[in-house]
């Protein structure tokens, strides 16, 4: 008995290894309301150089929007957001976000915000 469950973790575990994707150093996040439309941001990047993008999914027939985007609690740039099928949405080019960054966005019309933390691991930031 012994030996067939430690040769079945063995055959398990090259299967578990390969269905992880490679690692990535983007980062999302969004608020957490079931109802209404949901606020989001995502980081894509590495070695703290990170675009930002703000995410307003479900607007209703809204087809242009400010968004803000918050750096540490301040305010850092505003600018218009447009429509892409079911979303608003706007990117901010790549930037140095530096590490331990609190991004966070809002949308005008929505009391909603969206943040992330950039962190570093490795050689990459997310």
């Amino acid at each position: 008995m012994r030996k067939t469950i430690c040769w079945g973790a063995a055959l398990a575990l090259p299967l578990i290894v390969t269905s992880a994707g490679p690692a990535a150093a983007d980062a999302s996040a969004c608020t957490h309301h079931f109802s209404g439309p949901q606020i989001c941001i995502r980081l894509e990047g590495k070695n703290h150089q990170n675009s930002v993008t703000g995410i307003w999914t479900n607007p209703g027939n809204v087809k242009s929007r400010a968004v803000t985007l918050h750096w540490n609690g301040t305010h850092f740039s505003t600018a218009t957001a447009r429509r892409v099928g079911k979303t608003l949405s706007y990117t901010w080019t790549a930037m140095d976000t530096g590490t331990n960054t609190k991004l966070c966005v809002t949308f005008k019309g929505s009391s909603r915000m969206a943040c992330e933390t950039t962190k570093y691991i490795g050689d990459r930031t997310f």
